[in-house]
């Protein structure tokens, strides 16, 4: 092979040169120059076999290194995505809605989120979310709260923290299992509401009064056969990691259950809640709606949850959600509030003016006592919450989306009116 190598070379630059013209001088003078050059010995043979042994050691070398990356990098059964949210906007009232008495200036907020989700059995999933943010103020009242707010800012410096973590799997083809460190209820819930905030997390979950929102220790399981019946129940404790212990005479927690039914195109739930001194549920709510339970009472809830969509979109019938809650006070005596409700509309037209755009349309009376124990006047103003926003995409991964909103009475007194604007762009990946 090495005699017929050297052979190739030598008339390769022969067969170059006399497709343009014929030079014997050049010619001999290049093979007596190879003849000098390129003799054959044994001493040839030993540089190939060390050549040869080189190239072995590069290709090791690159397979380990191969092999470390593989090590580093993600499990093949692990997914990552996340988004970038910024918005921008402005709420006329917020001052009387910040107990600092903060000016109501444009303020601006973000978030940045990654997902990672693990199946180790095909079955399961551990799901894990980081995520870090600030914003100004008025995006964090709980009135005028952005669907998208995270304040993670200490002294100028944003953290990135695990937001939520929690562990599923399938018991059987009907019944998931959840537990996890930080969980709320409601995911664990059969979807109650297809109505997608567009600014105010007020707006979620079909009026976010009854459900509340609290990230804490969590278990619970959700049923749901083929013909649509299902049932959930799960509980969410802030004491099981400290001395108090979970279910302890002094633990806060929520134990919900929920029974729904569930086709392509409707949906209805009920949802039973029972609460020990929980107070997370100030999103959509009166300054005496949230005391009902501020002194660590015990309450119970009742949220029913309908929604139904068209078969098509893009058509001048929307999507509807709609939401009721009752909120009593156990053992109620004396001048205490003793009874709240709260209802909510939603409505959704989409894919109106191009492919995955939305109008969304919604409105809310924020949970208010309507009742007092003794049978005296409640004292409740009379509140109420709108918004409205068009969302689109410029492309798959980015979403634009100006929304108005504003509302009347919606705290404490007739003097707590807003009305606002936002612009929010979403950038996932």
């Amino acid at each position: 092979m090495l005699v017929a190598g050297t052979a190739m070379s030598l008339i390769a630059p022969i067969a170059a040169q006399a497709s343009d013209s014929l030079n014997h001088d050049g010619m001999n003078s290049y093979v007596r120059s190879e003849r000098n050059s390129k003799r054959i010995d044994s001493k040839t043979f030993v540089n190939q076999v060390n050549e040869l042994a080189t190239v072995e050691e590069s290709v090791d070398a690159l397979q380990a290194q191969q092999y470390d990356f593989e090590a580093g990098s993600f499990s093949d059964t692990t997914t990552l995505d996340g988004k970038a949210v910024m918005w921008i906007g402005a709420i006329d009232g917020a001052d009387e809605m910040d107990a600092d008495g903060n000016p109501q200036g444009v303020q601006t907020g973000y978030t940045y989120t990654m997902n990672l989700n693990t199946s180790f059995t095909g079955d399961d999933n551990l799901y894990v979310r980081l995520k870090g943010g600030d914003n100004g103020d008025t995006w964090g009242n709980k009135q005028t709260y952005h669907i998208e707010t995270k304040n993670t800012d200490d002294a100028g410096n944003t953290e990135f923290r695990i937001d939520k973590i929690w562990y599923s799997w399938n018991v059987t083809d009907e019944v998931t299992a959840f537990v996890g460190p930080r969980i709320e209820n409601y995911y664990m819930y059969i979807t109650p509401s297809i109505y997608q905030p567009g600014v105010l997390k007020s707006m979620k979950l079909g009026g976010n009064s009854n459900f509340g929102a609290s990230t804490d220790i969590g278990y619970g399981f959700k049923y749901e056969n083929e013909s649509g019946f299902g049932i959930a129940s799960n509980i969410v404790t802030k004491d099981a990691d400290t001395e108090d212990g979970m279910l302890g005479k002094n633990d806060q927690n929520k134990w919900d259950t929920q029974i729904a039914y569930t086709t392509d195109n409707w949906h209805v739930s009920a949802t039973l809640s029972d609460a020990q001194g929980w107070t997370s549920h100030s999103y959509n709510a009166t300054t005496r709606a949230v005391n009902m339970s501020g002194d660590g009472d015990d309450t119970t809830g009742y949220a029913l949850r309908a929604y139904w969509r068209p078969d098509n979109s893009g058509t001048r019938t929307p999507e509807v959600s709609l939401g009721y809650d009752i909120k009593t006070l156990d053992d109620a005596s004396g001048a205490v509030s003793e009874k709240a409700d709260s209802y909510f509309v939603g409505l959704t037209w989409r894919d109106m003016f191009q492919a995955d755009d939305r109008i969304g349309v919604a409105f809310t009376q924020p949970l208010r006592v309507t009742e007092m124990a003794d049978g005296s006047d409640t004292g409740e103003v009379d509140p109420f919450v709108w918004e409205a926003y068009y969302s689109f995409r410029p492309n798959d991964s980015i979403e634009i989306r100006p929304a108005v909103f504003g509302g009347s009475d919606v705290l404490n007194d007739t003097e707590d009116d807003i009305l606002g604007f936002a612009l929010t762009s979403v950038f996932k990946f």
